[in-house]
């Protein structure tokens, strides 16, 4: 053999070498990714067509009875409701109040460094110790919220936050809102920071005011990040579970049941798996359908 082909023969080798060390590095990721993602997932679907109870020894093969019986569940649709409350209220008030802090910090004052990580600092604290210490704000004997609302006459006894069924959800929204404020704040200030001055030194030229260059300038120049943060939030908002579970355990009344929770009761209270897969495939494919729509909004939107 030439020392050219040897030379060609060599390289061959080498790449065949580096690929096979990549599926190297890549299998133990692979493996973890096919055990508990598409194992899991497969198993959940084979669920969904029997009676599987936990403490139960027979798991009896019962078709579509899960998903009748699902059409049928007036808990479930309690549960979608109070999602759908949470959602619709929790996001949109996460943006606005993440735009508006964006907005203030965007500007040259002082201490802005330290007040971007305050506002941030929600964001990196665990849900579980967030929930707990909203729960003692709440509490109604020495909860802070009802000192101040007394102190300042606002309310002439002690409000039962998380047992009342009108304020529940209210308070596990703001609580929500609180830690989702900074996510919101960094993708908008990162937007911000990204919007060329040409467009505003246009806009003064042509005599628009302050309100002018936020409609017609920032405004538009923040859509993707608008529906990017829509998206993210609105599936974040579908699966809310620890700020239930923690503050009120889906009461008073089921007022506060949102659909995981749901499903973790229906699994973990009263061992049905079958029928909490059935649940779990029902919200992928709610979650799955709000998706798309949102991406076919955001092409429709040519940003």
């Amino acid at each position: 053999m030439s020392a050219r082909g040897r030379g060609a023969r060599n390289g061959v080798l080498k790449r065949m070498w580096r690929e096979r060390s990549a599926y190297g590095f890549l299998a133990p990721g692979l493996i973890l990714f096919s055990i508990f993602t598409v194992f899991a997932l497969g198993f959940a679907f084979y669920l969904t067509f029997r009676e599987w109870n936990i403490l139960e020894p027979e798991k009896p093969f019962i078709g579509l009875q899960n998903y009748q019986d699902l059409v049928h569940d007036k808990d479930f649709g309690r549960s979608i409701i109070n999602t759908a409350y949470f959602t619709g209220a929790s996001v949109p008030l996460g943006m606005l109040v993440g735009l508006c802090v964006a907005l203030l910090l965007n500007q040259p004052i002082r201490g802005r460094g330290l007040l971007r990580t305050l506002y941030f600092l929600p964001t990196v604290t665990p849900f579980v110790v967030a929930a707990i210490i909203w729960k003692w704000l709440y509490n109604g004997d020495f909860g802070l919220f009802n000192y101040y609302l007394l102190k300042t006459h606002l309310i002439t006894e002690p409000l039962v936050w998380l047992s009342d069924k009108n304020l529940a959800m209210p308070a596990v929204v703001l609580m929500s809102v609180w830690t989702s404020v900074g996510f919101s704040m960094v993708v908008y200030l990162a937007a911000l920071q990204a919007i060329p001055n040409d467009l505003y030194e246009a806009a003064r030229i042509d005599g628009a005011g302050a309100w002018a260059r936020l409609r017609y300038v920032t405004w538009p120049m923040l859509r993707p990040s608008t529906l990017f943060l829509m998206v993210m939030g609105i599936i974040g908002s579908f699966q809310v579970f620890t700020q239930i579970y923690i503050m009120t355990s889906g009461g008073p009344l089921n007022r506060t049941t949102t659909m995981v929770y749901y499903i973790y009761e229906a699994a973990f209270k009263f061992y049905e798996m079958g029928y909490a897969s059935t649940l779990a495939y029902a919200l992928f494919l709610m979650l799955l359908v709000f998706t798309a729509l949102q991406l076919r909004l955001y092409r429709r939107a040519d940003v």
